[in-house]
């Protein structure tokens, strides 16, 4: 028996096609939902993130790349990287999840060093009330 003939006895399936029709249609909503739609959505957010930077804004490129926004022209940015330094690069190499990445890290340092603002006092007041109950339990 030859290799293609084990392909060629399978029966000749006369059966209904639907069920296989409902599968592939269900495939193809899932790889929608979970890839295509998601995609499209974060393609859309980044074109509109680098549409609508303006001078000043601090921004991260693909490269990684940190710098703040020297001038705008149609489709290239000058960019300040240091004082004096400056680079011209695309609006295309601006990242929008890097640069949302680093603003969400400055704003959750500011946060941190507020809460640290707070802790010497609750230091001291924890201090003050172990003393508090040690002399009661002196007395």
């Amino acid at each position: 028996m030859h290799h293609y003939e084990f392909f060629l006895m399978s029966g000749g399936g006369g059966g209904n096609p639907l069920p296989t029709l409902i599968f592939m249609g269900a495939i193809f909503l899932v790889m929608y939902f979970f890839m295509i739609r998601p995609q499209q959505k974060k393609a859309k957010e980044q074109r509109e993130f680098q549409d609508n930077v303006q001078k000043g804004d601090k921004v991260v490129t693909n490269g990684g790349i940190h710098g703040k926004i020297a001038q705008i022209e149609d489709n290239t940015l000058l960019l300040e990287v240091d004082k004096n330094t400056k680079m011209r690069i695309e609006k295309s190499m601006l990242s929008h999840e890097l640069t949302k990445g680093m603003r969400d890290r400055q704003s959750n340092d500011k946060k941190d060093k507020d809460n640290d603002k707070d802790k010497p006092e609750e230091g001291k007041k924890l201090k003050n009330e172990v003393q508090d109950s040690q002399s009661e339990e002196n007395t």
